[in-house]
Parts: structure tokens; C-alpha cells; sequence
């Protein structure tokens, strides 16, 4: 099952109730065609945020970029939330001092912005939108960097710049998403979280491959639902394997129960995790006490990321924890 532009769709807001996504789609700059854009919609945007819309329209009309507002709504959410005057943050990107901006200027700025480094982005062959995020926060120096290292965003590569430009200094950052992934620091540039923050406002809604399709619609339905032991359907929550069984099961996939006997399954080949694509299966050993060597599994969504009965389920960057307890990926057969 292979889904070729593909969105994240993810969990970790501040609260960890919400949807992440992290995406891989082709973008491209003025004269963009929408038809190779997939279906993004925001996804928990506060209601201060949403009332900007009408006016981030405006200035997304006319920077050409229309098919990118939930992008914009999304990094405004990031930025300041829709409160204050410099609500996109975007005084700086001018050189002028933090909160410069009043409102509008600040949307017509970050617009500006925005659609500047989409165009450089493009005009460098670069196709990859979370390239594009990530400089926002960055600036355009990422998009030259990425250039230089394979021309597709990666958290790793956000952390190298980072690192690089921070000259290694470390700062405490406890942020929910950060937790997950290392414990809770960042490089002291910029923030190598950014993709990922910005991304819990997003949600696609439309795949290319049906299967996928159907198992994502129905794992979604418990986006935020707390992880309960043993369980295995909807009036019960779900364990990590309970999820899996159900979700692929509404897709015409039947697996067995467990962890461990998903992966024993005659119709699940085992593939490394560097050719997994988005709807195969992901094994982890050792997370618990179990006699069982398999004792976790997940739905892989691209780009270093994953869908899972985490507590809560939802989104999750497949980080360091994750990594030294990876088996491997399964396909479908």
C-alpha cells in the first residue's frame, strides 16, 4: 500500500488531544495547480485564529499562494495562538523588533513571507512544504542547507541545523511533542520542533490509496482516546494491537490479536524500516515486561512518524525511545 502524497495527520498539541500531521506533497510556488495538492483542513485552530481567516485570504490572494491559508492558519496558531497584534510573528522576518507589526500588517507580512520562501524553495527544485514551514522559523538560509542535503525536510536535518547554528548549547523545552521525542530540550536556534508544531493543526483527508484510506478514516475516529489494556474495539478503547486488528478489519485486512501473533501472521511480510511506506505495520520489542518478544506495534504515516495506542492514540515522531526498540516494518500481503 504505497500513498504517494501523504499528509500526517497527528496528536500532540499542547494538550495531546489533537491531530498531527506530518506531510510529504509536491508543492510548488505561483501558478500553483491545486490538483496536486491534497485535501488540507485545520484541525482544532482557536477560535482567535479562525476569526483572522477572512483577512489571511486576502493577503493569500494576493502573495498567490491561496492554497496554502490552513498552512498559514496553522503557523499563525504556533506563532501567538490569534492573540496580540503581531499574530503571525512576522515583524522580524523585516528586521524590525519583536510585536513591531499591528495585525493586518503582520498577516500581510507573513503572507509575504511565506510566499517568498515557497518560491525559493521551488525555483531550487525543492518540492517538499515542510521544507517551506521550517524556514519560516528558520529563515531562508534552511532552504540553501536542505539543498545541500538531499532537498527533503527531516527532523534530523532540523536538529543538525540547529545544533549547527546553536554551536551545540542545549535549552530546556517542554514541550509535550519534545518530551516524547528526547526528554525535553532543543537547540538553542530557532525551534527544530517547528514542522512538527505547526503540523498538529493540519489534517488530510483524502489518500491515494483506498486502503490506506479506509484505515486511516477509522483510526482517526479515536484521535485522543486513552490507551486502556486489553482493549480491542470501541466501546472498550484499544491496546496497540486492539487498534490494529479493528482498524485494518474495517478495511477488509484481518489480522490476529496480538502484537506478537500480528507479526507472526502468514499474510505480513517483514520488510526493513527503511522501505516502509505509509500504511505498513511497525514492530517494537522490549517496551514492557512480556514474555513475548513483539510488545508493540504501529501504523507507519511517513516521514519518520507513526499512528499508535499511545496514551493517548494518535500521532507520534518515531524518536530515539522508539528507535532502540524497533524490530522492523510489515506489509500487507
Amino acid at each position: 500500500m504505497k500513498l504517494k502524497y501523504f499528509l500526517i495527520l497527528g496528536s500532540v498539541p499542547l494538550l495531546f488531544t489533537i491531530s498531527i500531521v506530518m506531510f510529504m506533497l509536491l508543492i510548488s510556488g505561483d501558478g500553483t495547480d491545486s490538483s496536486t495538492l491534497p485535501n488540507v483542513t485545520g484541525t482544532s485552530l482557536s477560535a482567535e485564529v479562525l476569526a483572522h481567516r477572512d483577512t489571511v485570504e486576502k493577503y493569500a490572494k494576493k502573495y498567490e499562494i491561496e492554497d496554502y491559508i490552513m498552512y498559514i492558519l496553522a503557523i499563525m496558531q504556533v506563532e501567538s495562538g490569534g492573540k496580540g497584534k503581531d499574530v503571525m510573528q512576522s515583524s522580524e522576518s523585516l528586521g524590525l523588533p519583536v510585536n513591531t507589526l499591528d495585525t493586518e500588517e503582520s498577516i500581510e507580512q507573513g503572507c509575504k513571507y511565506f510566499s517568498s520562501l515557497l518560491s525559493s524553495a521551488k525555483s531550487k527544485g525543492i518540492d517538499d512544504i515542510n521544507v517551506v514551514i521550517q524556514s519560516y522559523n528558520y529563515g531562508g538560509g534552511y532552504i540553501n542547507y536542505v539543498l545541500k542535503k538531499g532537498n527533503k525536510h527531516t527532523f534530523e536535518l532540523a536538529q543538525e541545523f540547529s545544533k549547527e547554528k546553536a554551536s551545540g548549547l542545549k535549552v530546556t523545552y517542554t514541550n509535550p511533542i519534545a518530551v516524547k521525542v528526547n526528554g525535553g530540550w532543543r537547540y538553542n536556534y530557532g525551534n527544530m520542533f517547528y514542522v512538527e508544531l505547526v503540523s498538529q493543526y493540519l489534517v488530510v483527508t483524502k489518500f491515494d490509496d483506498e486502503t490506506v484510506q479506509k484505515i486511516m478514516d477509522e483510526a482517526l475516529k479515536y484521535q485522543g482516546w486513552r490507551y486502556v489494556y486489553g482493549g480491542s474495539n470501541p466501546n472498550t478503547s484499544f491496546d496497540c494491537s486492539g487498534l490494529i486488528q479493528w482498524c485494518y478489519g474495517v478495511a477488509g485486512i484481518t489480522l490476529p490479536r496480538t502484537a506478537q501473533q500480528q507479526y507472526d501472521a502468514d499474510n505480513v511480510q517483514h520488510i526493513p524500516f527503511e522501505e516502509a511506506e505509509a500504511g505498513d505495520l511497525i514492530f517494537f520489542h522490549s517496551t514492557y515486561e512480556i514474555a513475548d518478544y513483539v510488545t508493540h506495534i504501529a501504523i507507519y504515516v511517513g516521514d519518520g512518524k507513526m499512528y499508535h495506542a499511545g496514551d493517548p492514540i494518535g500521532y507520534e515522531v518515531i524518536g530515539d525511545y522508539w528507535k532502540s526498540h524497533l524490530i522492523c516494518a510489515g506489509r500487507i500481503k
